[in-house]
């Protein structure tokens, strides 16, 4: 390191006076998370309101696999892509499997993945 100096933390520094207590920290806010593609958020939207409609069609075990993988299904631009990818894959083999009722969703689910460039 020849010489430099390198400090972690705080660095307080006081100059006379008494009864001084406390330390003023001026950090930063929390960077804000990358705007969601209005297509996206569009996508999402509208595979939402598809899967709603199929659920009522499904047999129990089919339908408690969509409510479990609804959560993970989210325009949300921090959500972790392996786990919404790994939704839609479920919500898109549910809807495979049950034939032209299902079309619509596994269309939307395709066209989401797409978008989110997970296919």
């Amino acid at each position: 390191m020849s010489g430099d100096s390198y400090f972690f933390g705080d660095n307080v520094n006081m100059h006379g006076g008494s009864g001084n207590t406390g330390i003023v920290k001026n950090q930063g806010a929390a960077a804000a998370a990358p705007p969601v593609s209005p297509a996206v958020q569009a996508a999402v939207e509208e595979l939402l309101r598809l899967v709603e409609e199929l659920r009522d069609k499904l047999p129990p075990a089919s339908a408690q696999v969509l409510d479990d993988s609804l959560p993970d299904v989210t325009a949300d631009a921090t959500a972790q892509p392996q786990i919404r990818n790994r939704a839609l894959l479920a919500i898109a083999g549910i809807a495979a499997t049950v034939g032209a009722i299902g079309q619509p969703v596994l269309d939307a689910a395709n066209s989401l993945m797409e978008l989110l460039g997970a296919k």
